[in-house]
């Protein structure tokens, strides 16, 4: 039985957004440990505060402080908490109508079991120790079978107001290709590249993807290409990636989407041995592999006379 390959793969990036009067005094406020709404013309308090009327698209300006105790209106249990979750034990998702609001806002209730939770349970906000302007500033919530706090009645204006927020966006996802990627896969393994060939308009993709993308058909037949090619369009990269495997990389390089000699379909990589503002279309290049490498590194010049235009054009 052929090996299944599998990778692990993150795709991660921090989400930089700055943040206009309604959320900025929003968050400002958790930060000292204030829950703030806002009105709406017709006298609804939402929490969290939006800028806009949902249902006029009005802006909105009017902010109201409401306490820090709730209702729970609606909860889901979860089991099994994953990475960046609010509690490291098993929690329940809910959201709470706050007194003094109109609408609920999503956070996590900390429960001993799901035999402890129910729609219309009171809770309290319980604060982090440490905040700083963010939702977390909620550490969660908690069951509270006291009267309904007052708001504090804090000013809505704070000093040092947060006017922007970086929240990391990340996605965790194990990939496993399907025939005609494992073969490629195995194929650089052997410093070997390989695609597949359409039966019908009779058309070689690198890499393979086991069906011809415009004829629809299944491909089988393996051909070998490369492993020389011509780069036919490319981007000159000017900020230094983060959590990748080529750190060591300087800025500016160039990625290039490189036809290789037998393929009609140009797959990308980086160009190197050249500086980045001599990288141009047409220019020849051939692979550059490092010890133990399943895949080349970089692509470099060969020295060869740049390709005719004509001979790469339908590959852009």
């Amino acid at each position: 039985m052929p090996e299944i390959l599998r990778a692990p793969l993150v795709v991660e990036f921090p989400f930089t957004r700055s943040l206009g009067p309604v959320q900025s005094a929003f968050l400002t406020g958790l930060r000292e440990r204030v829950v703030l709404g806002v009105r709406t013309t017709d006298g609804r308090t939402l929490v969290p505060p939006v800028e806009y009327d949902p249902v006029t698209a009005e802006e909105l300006r009017d902010l109201v402080e409401v306490a820090p105790t709730g209702t729970v209106t609606t909860w889901a249990w979860n089991h099994e908490p994953r990475r960046g979750q609010p509690l490291g034990t098993p929690f329940a998702w809910v959201l709470v109508r706050l007194d003094g609001a109109d609408t609920a806002l999503l956070h996590a209730l900390d429960a001993p079991g799901p035999d402890a939770v129910r729609t219309g349970m009171r809770v309290r906000v319980r604060w982090a120790a440490e905040r700083s302007g963010a939702i977390t500033d909620i550490a969660c919530f908690e069951p509270y079978d006291g009267e309904a706090d007052r708001p504090a009645g804090h000013g809505r204006a704070f000093p040092d107001a947060v006017t922007g927020i970086v929240a990391p966006a990340r996605l965790d996802y194990t990939y496993s290709p399907g025939r005609a990627q494992s073969d490629y896969i195995h194929a650089l393994s052997e410093r070997r590249t390989v695609g597949e060939r359409c039966p019908s308009c009779r058309k070689v993709y690198v890499p393979p993807r086991g069906a011809c993308p415009t004829c629809g058909i299944a491909t089988a037949e393996q051909v070998e290409v490369g492993p020389r090619g011509t780069v036919t369009t490319f981007c000159i990269v000017n900020i230094k990636a983060a959590h990748t495997a080529n750190l060591d990389i300087e800025v500016p390089y160039v990625y290039a989407h490189i036809a290789l000699d037998g393929a009609d379909l140009a797959l990308h990589a980086r160009i190197g041995g050249i500086s980045y503002d001599q990288v141009r279309m047409g220019l020849r290049v051939e692979p550059v592999w490092t010890e133990g490498a399943r895949y080349p590194d970089h692509y470099r010049p060969t020295g060869e006379p740049d390709a005719d235009y004509e001979t790469y054009k339908e590959l852009l």
